[in-house]
């Protein structure tokens, strides 16, 4: 004979480990705790930026904290699999209190406790006693009508000859909203795995779906890296271009992406974006033409921001706009003397390689084509060229350009907004896949520095602000003015003349040993400033050379006096310099006048800043087509609905659990004479000045006022 025990399966867990398993999972401590961590998961995933690039935290927070992100998925928090599994407890610990609990509050829901002992009325805090007329029976009849005009659910018990027990029941929604606000917590979580990455990963896991980190077309993409049109929750991006059609959505992956079919293509027929005063987008919304795949119809739509569009249950949304492949022609300028020039043409999102004819002497670089503005509003207040003696030199975009072009951390009582004109963004990339990033705008922009300035940026990556080349425009507004200073700069020749015909002006005809000394002072800081001095490093020269040549040069009790000096030969040398550059062009000479004087100090100053210029030339943006595109999200999330109701019943539940009190009240008659002698009680599940009340009113209403 064998025992119970003996005939379990080895591996069957004890009954008892089971049940406290299961009353753990199901315990208020286990939910809290899985909520905590919840919120601490959401607030990781809000405070930090989601699906960024590697590259991104390695910049921002270091190896070690970016391989960690990675590790454990803080990248993707709301997709990451044990955010996944916390839902899916939270789930199961919620269904399984549901289902221990629920048939105890339906029970409890459909009695009165008419079975309570007579003399337990006497424990209660809220009790009272009074004699009434009438026979146990009739009173009993008349308390139950009573109370079940007053919304109560009343039953009456006949206890032998001893009495009637009057049992009633009112504000029973408080349980039901105990019910519905745990409902609502497993629906929302359902929803939320429903609408989120768990079908896309079931089918990564058991659908051989592999995430595609690779380049190319589209179109060129194997079938393992696609999901069916039918899949039946989603949420991707897709950019369509004016006139063109797309039908493919991408689906974003920590380690690539997916490509999502879809039923139908959308075409973008025309792209509208309307703006601010401060630049800032006010409207933009596409007219889209929807071309179903199966049935062939087309039908036309509009999607604004907050306004989407939907077809065969899919929601197509506004999400941002982008360039969809604008051409463009650049001409590049040299910055380092030399006078050879060229045209490039290309489209935004595209590349071309700078071949050793177009940039002699130079390592080969690849230009890529990475952004287009045709509209940049920047506010222009303080560019008043009111003296105030602010450092000219100042390249940097947040430095010397926050007070005249709308940087958003001042406060101005009034703005002077203006749109400055467009601007081409591009990317000089060299053999060893090293990038430079830079920012050139079409137009000369008015600072107030008596004369308009070309704006050139450069940045060595994309966590820097651009630092900015600040070039004037000649008479003409053009370019040609300072260019041809810089190739006369760097030609011996001209710089000789230049500091020969600025010695004729300072000197005395009669003095020729003081002459000859200003020839060769000039000369010498002429070639500093040229970076063409024995002395100077290679790739040196501006005021910097100047400034070290007197550092290592001169005492420093004398410094000051020898820099004003030098200075003094070298602005007059460089005007003569431009003069002679002017002369060799056939253009009329700089006048001497507020315009010629402001031009010549930027000139200067640029001349001086164009050594630290990271590349031999700069890229103007001569013409240009815009093509717009629109970004698309489309989603197929038919867990919203049950999102939908989860939240009406959490609303409903909490309201019913806060504002709705339960109450039981009881009434034992028994025989007194003629009459009978009655006993109440009443309970609620929540102490307050209410329960006084009510209890205050039923004991007059039932009782009378002798009680």
């Amino acid at each position: 004979m064998t025992t119970a025990a003996a005939a379990l399966p080895p591996s069957a867990a004890p009954p008892g480990r089971i049940r406290a398993l299961s009353e753990l999972v199901s315990s208020m401590r286990f939910a809290i705790a899985l909520l905590t961590v919840l919120c601490i998961a959401s607030v990781i995933g809000t405070v930090l930026k989601q699906q960024e690039p590697l590259g991104n935290y390695i910049n921002q927070f270091g190896p070690f904290w970016a391989e960690l992100f990675m590790a454990i998925r803080l990248n993707t928090v709301y997709s990451a699999w044990w955010f996944l599994l916390i839902l899916a407890f939270l789930v199961a610990s919620t269904s399984l209190c549901i289902a221990r609990n629920a048939p105890k509050v339906l029970a409890d829901l459909k009695t009165c406790k008419e079975n309570i002992r007579e003399n337990a009325l006497l424990a209660f805090h809220h009790r009272a006693e009074a004699p009434l007329a009438g026979p146990p029976q009739a009173e009993a009849q008349r308390l139950g009508q009573a109370l079940a005009s007053g919304g109560w659910k009343v039953r009456l018990q006949q206890r032998g000859t001893t009495g009637w027990m009057v049992a009633a029941r009112a504000g029973g929604a408080n349980k039901i909203g105990y019910l519905a606000a745990h409902g609502a917590i497993v629906l929302i979580c359902l929803g939320g795995l429903l609408d989120g990455d768990l079908i896309v990963r079931a089918q990564m896991l058991w659908g051989g779906k592999t995430p595609y980190s690779g380049g190319g077309v589209i179109a060129d993409v194997p079938a393992q890296h696609r999901l069916p049109a039918s899949n039946p929750t989603f949420r991707g991006n897709l950019m369509v271009a004016e006139g063109m059609q797309s039908s493919t959505a991408v689906l974003g992956q920590s380690d690539g992406i997916l490509l999502q079919e879809l039923p139908f293509a959308i075409e973008l027929k025309k792209f509208v974006v309307e703006y601010y005063e401060s630049g800032m987008p006010k409207l933009f919304a596409s007219d889209i033409v929807i071309h179903d795949k199966e049935t062939g119809e087309q039908v036309p739509a509009r999607v604004e921001v907050n306004h989407p569009a939907r077809h065969r249950g899919i929601e197509i949304y506004q999400s941002s706009f982008d360039d969809g492949g604008s051409s463009v022609k650049l001409q590049a300028l040299p910055l380092d003397g030399s006078t050879h020039r060229f045209e490039v043409e290309g489209h935004i999102g595209g590349s071309t390689a700078l071949s050793k004819g177009q940039q002699p002497g130079a390592e080969k670089m690849t230009l890529e084509f990475t952004g287009l503005r045709v509209m940049n509003v920047e506010n222009l207040t303080g560019a008043g060229g009111d003296g105030s003696g602010a450092d000219v030199r100042g390249v940097d975009l947040r430095q010397s350009l926050d007070a005249r072009l709308g940087a958003a951390n001042r406060t101005v009582a009034k703005r002077n907004l203006r749109n400055v004109g467009p601007s081409i963004t591009y990317k000089l990339r060299d053999a060893a896949g090293q990038a430079r990033e830079f920012q050139n705008y079409m137009l000369p922009v008015d600072l107030g520095d008596g004369v308009p300035l070309f704006l050139l940026g450069a940045r060595e990556n994309p966590n820097e602000a651009f630092r900015y080349l600040r070039v004037p425009a000649d008479e003409n507004g053009s370019l040609e003015g300072f260019l041809r200073l810089r190739a006369a700069l760097a030609d011996p020749a001209l710089r000789d003349a230049a500091v020969r015909a600025y010695a004729k002006t300072v000197t005395d005809p009669g003095q020729p040993e003081t002459a000859a000394q200003v020839v060769e002072s000039t000369r010498r800081v002429l070639a500093l400033f040229a970076g063409a001095a024995p002395e100077a490093a290679k790739g040196t020269g501006g005021l910097q050379a100047v400034s070290e040549f007197i550092e290592a040069k001169v005492p420093e009790a004398e410094r000051t006096r020898a820099g004003e000096a030098l200075v003094g030969l070298l602005n007059g040398t460089l005007y003569e310099l431009a003069q002679a550059s002017r002369e060799k062009a056939g253009a009329k000479p700089l006048p001497r006048d507020a315009r010629g004087q402001a031009f010549m100090t930027q000139a200067v100053l640029a001349l001086s800043d164009s050594f630290a210029y990271p590349v031999p030339l700069a890229f103007q943006l001569q013409e240009f087509r815009q093509v717009q595109a629109s970004v698309f999200q489309v989603t197929r999330s038919p867990g919203h609905y049950i999102v939908y109701l989860g939240c009406a019943l959490l609303i409903l539940g909490v309201f019913a659990m806060l504002y709705v009190r339960e109450r039981r009240l009881w009434v034992w008659l028994s025989p007194d004479g003629a009459g009978s002698q009655a006993r109440m009680a009443l309970s609620s599940n929540r102490k307050l000045l209410d329960v006084d009340r009510e209890f205050r009113r039923l004991k007059d209403k039932l009782l009378g006022a002798r009680a």
